[in-house]
């Protein structure tokens, strides 16, 4: 992308079935998979923080965020 900036939207399951946080760890565990961290200087990830789904904690539990 332009100056290198790479950027992924992901999507979630539809409203009142399934578990957003799930999501979130899928596609982390994704790009991981494919290389999209390597030779990276810094990532911000922008999820969304009504949800009543602990499973956003997921990414933090394996370490994959701060």
């Amino acid at each position: 992308g332009y100056h290198d900036i790479r950027c992924v939207e992901s999507g979630g399951p539809e409203p009142g079935v399934g578990c957003a946080g799930r999501g979130v760890i899928t596609s982390i565990n994704f790009l991981e998979e494919n290389g999209a961290y390597d030779d990276v200087d810094y990532v911000s990830y922008d999820v969304l923080g009504d949800v009543v789904c602990g499973g956003f904690a997921m990414p933090i539990r394996e370490n994959k965020a701060q």
